[in-house]
């Protein structure tokens, strides 16, 4: 049992070990006498990081970017879904829609932010839609990909046993899906804050984007780390999110 208690503990350290390097160096990088016009020293952006939870403003700019977030995630996978859903079950969709769908997949995000712009303005919806886009695809691809990839012989299988169109698709399909589509949930987390990253450079006035906008022009070098930061961060929680998610819905895949 020892051994197992000592696996444990190196799997929760062995993670954390290149950040930790990485703190290191950082420390090392800004010694006294050393350049530190490049990259503030890391109390200098402890310092920051207190000062702002002290006055509230460092938990607005986060709110408002995990709203902005949230939705743009909501928007665009529940898009992402019924589109899936549809293409992959339905042949004549498939031949109308795939197509269409994987052209604009090539097209990058920030290549129509400016036709974005004119269609919606610069307020809140801009940069949702923005979000929305980018995560679209991940889970589309990912789940059209696993429909695709369902044993014919179980639909088949069911149909003989007279399993209802409803039956078939609750017991057959969403079950064999279900391993593509939170891949693709799981990449489009990573998707969502790249995004918003360039959405909220966008003539906004809040937000860790907004953030480290104002500070590039002050060169307020410990915000924007501070920022870099943040979004490392929501990034690593959103990564937790899904793999707790995963182990829940699909606890029968390691069984």
């Amino acid at each position: 049992m020892a051994w197992k208690k000592t696996a444990k503990i190196v799997r929760l350290i062995v993670p954390w070990l290149v950040p930790i390097l990485v703190i290191i160096l950082w420390y090392y990088e800004t010694l006294p006498g050393k350049n530190t016009t490049l990259l503030p020293v890391p109390d200098k952006v402890l310092q920051r990081t207190v000062t702002m939870i002290e006055d509230g403003s460092l938990w607005e700019y986060i709110s408002i970017s995990a709203i902005r977030a949230g939705k743009g995630l909501l928007l665009g996978g529940m898009v992402g879904l019924i589109l899936a859903f549809a293409t992959g079950l339905s042949k004549i969709l498939n031949l109308a829609l795939n197509t269409t769908i994987q052209m604009l997949r090539t097209i990058p995000i920030l290549a129509i932010i400016s036709l974005m712009i004119i269609w919606f303005g610069i307020g809140e919806e801009v940069k949702v839609y923005m979000v929305a886009f980018g995560v679209f695809f991940p889970i589309y691809i990912n789940t059209y990909h696993g429909i695709k990839s369902i044993d014919k012989g179980l639909m088949e299988m069911g149909r003989v046993y007279g399993l209802k169109p409803i039956k078939i698709f609750a017991d057959i399909i969403l079950p064999g899906t279900l391993p593509s589509m939170l891949v693709g949930f799981r990449l489009s987390l990573g998707t969502m804050w790249l995004v918003l990253i360039a959405a909220e450079q966008i003539a906004t006035d809040a937000g860790i984007g907004y953030m480290a906008m104002t500070a590039r022009e002050l060169l307020q070098m410990d915000k924007i780390v501070l920022a870099i930061i943040l979004y490392a961060i929501l990034g690593k929680l959103s990564d937790v999110a899904a793999t707790f998610l995963e182990k829940i819905l699909i606890r029968w895949r390691e069984t």
